[in-house]
């Protein structure tokens, strides 16, 4: 099985975390593609995605060399296990491959022409998505069974953005689906979806967020095994029809969303007490 990774940055923990459980599963990628560090897209997404003051922290864990006097910071702790080695934590895709000995290219637009020209270089059967930008049909077309990417969020019930937010508020159950990508926003075929066992142990939405990101790469490994041994197939999507796509949540909403997760991990934790 040919593995490609595509990855919104070179210091991207999910996709340092992917690449090095697909490597210890015996599925070593035969490359990674990742948008430069400091494209001006990628940096709006943050921003969206963390606010100003995260990407701050983040640029400073990521970009500004480590002291000997304290641990390499990791904005996912749920990752550290698979960032961890001998050597100390891998913060870059860069490292991760010169442990496994694959290659890492990084580029201005996955969809460019020679980012697709690469990619047919390197002629994956399976492209694996951890973030970037959004993919194109010629891209989408180049592996030989699909573009995977993991949602954080059961399909076809929760679509688009914010996806555990909107599962706690909707009372959909939290979990993770893997899915093949298509043009539209999580309309590709289903492969496995997951409900996640953990949910009401989750402290807060960003660790709900960090547990299901961990939760997704060991699935991930999971799915590209059975598909290596021909033992899965993508289900056909009859949904998609129906509205029910979510986007980005309000800050109220939101607020509403962590008093649900904090009332169930409350609950769980009373009746654990009493039982």
């Amino acid at each position: 099985m040919r593995i490609v990774i595509l990855s919104s940055s070179v210091y991207s923990e999910t996709a340092c975390a992917m690449a090095v459980r697909l490597a210890e599963s015996g599925h070593v990628p035969v490359g990674a593609l990742a948008l430069r560090a400091l494209d001006s897209t990628t940096l709006l997404r943050k921003v969206g995605q963390w606010g100003a003051r995260g990407v701050a922290h983040y640029a400073r864990a990521k970009l500004i060399p480590h002291h000997a006097d304290g641990p390499p910071q990791v904005k996912n702790p749920h990752l550290r296990p698979l960032l961890e080695n001998g050597r100390g934590v891998l913060l870059s895709l860069r490292a991760v491959t010169e442990l496994y000995c694959f290659p890492v290219a990084s580029c201005a637009d996955q969809n460019g022409s020679d980012s697709i020209a690469l990619l047919k270089e390197w002629s994956p059967d399976v492209i694996i998505f951890t973030g970037g930008n959004i993919l194109r049909k010629p891209l989408l077309d180049v592996p030989r069974l699909g573009v995977l990417n993991v949602h954080l969020g059961l399909l076809p019930e929760i679509r688009g953005m914010s996806s555990p937010e909107w599962s706690l508020l909707k009372n959909v159950p939290v979990g993770i689906t893997i899915h093949y990508m298509a043009v539209g926003i999580d309309t590709g075929p289903i492969l496995q979806r997951y409900e996640f066992p953990e949910a009401r142990q989750c402290e807060s939405l960003d660790d709900l967020r960090n547990r299901l990101i961990a939760f997704g790469i060991d699935k991930t490994a999971e799915v590209v095994a059975a598909l290596d041994h021909g033992a899965l197939s993508a289900i056909p999507r009859s949904d998609l029809d129906c509205d029910n796509q979510f986007f980005v949540m309000h800050e109220w909403l939101r607020e509403r969303a962590a008093e649900r997760l904090a009332k169930s991990r409350t609950a769980t934790i009373a009746g654990a007490v009493h039982g």
